[in-house]
């Protein structure tokens, strides 16, 4: 097993820089049919996918299970508007760490204040502020993540050499995983905080 190591680091850390979310700005004014709504998130978020030629960025069995499960406002006419969109944009996030009722109980309170009110926040807004947070957090992870590097390579060192970049690597994704369960255990936490300051109970969903 032979590993550019270097290589690999500058991949990771350039995969990080090229992650982009949805402006705002970019999100049609108009109302859109469902094709239309996934076509364009097809578009804007094929380059997070893992497998671009064949994961599914949205698909119509998604959107109806997302509006079963009380995480999306039902369609007006059957279009979608644009604070739909930001709903599936967020939903799309959340769902590789969270379940369907943990985001239920994190949207469910956003949705009913803000969706289609007259409140001076807009789902617009809640948008722009959460990910202007976006270029300083990316800077930090890559920070965090040369750390990591550095330091699992410096494990296993009286292993043969054969196999010492193989367990070199594990260690190195180890100490992610580690990272991101207990970031999921912490967020797991807080939504439960927000389910009782909110006073809302998720019902039982599925993907």
């Amino acid at each position: 097993m032979t590993i550019d190591r270097e290589n690999l680091l500058n991949s990771i850390l350039d995969s990080l820089s090229r992650i982009q979310h949805i402006e705002p700005e970019d999100i049609p004014n108009i109302d859109l049919y469902m094709d239309q709504v996934t076509t364009f998130m097809e578009t804007r978020l094929r380059s997070t996918a893992r497998n671009p030629g064949e994961d599914k960025i949205l698909t119509k069995t998604m959107i109806n299970n997302y509006a079963k499960n009380d995480l999306l406002p039902p369609p007006i006419r059957k279009k979608y508007s644009r604070e739909h969109i930001l709903l599936l944009i967020f939903i799309y996030y959340y769902k590789g760490i969270l379940s369907i009722s943990d985001i239920q109980t994190l949207l469910k309170p956003i949705t009913e204040k803000y969706f289609h009110t007259d409140s001076e926040v807009t789902l617009s807004a809640i948008y722009k502020e959460v990910f202007s947070l976006e270029k300083d957090e990316i800077a930090d992870l890559q920070k965090d993540i040369r750390r990591k590097f550095s330091i699992s390579q410096e494990t296993f060192q009286d292993v043969p050499q054969e196999d010492q970049e193989m367990l070199q690597l594990f260690s190195f994704v180890s100490m992610l995983s580690y990272d991101v369960y207990v970031k999921r255990l912490l967020i797991e936490k807080m939504i439960d905080s927000f389910k009782t300051a909110s006073g809302h109970t998720a019902k039982p969903g599925r993907e």
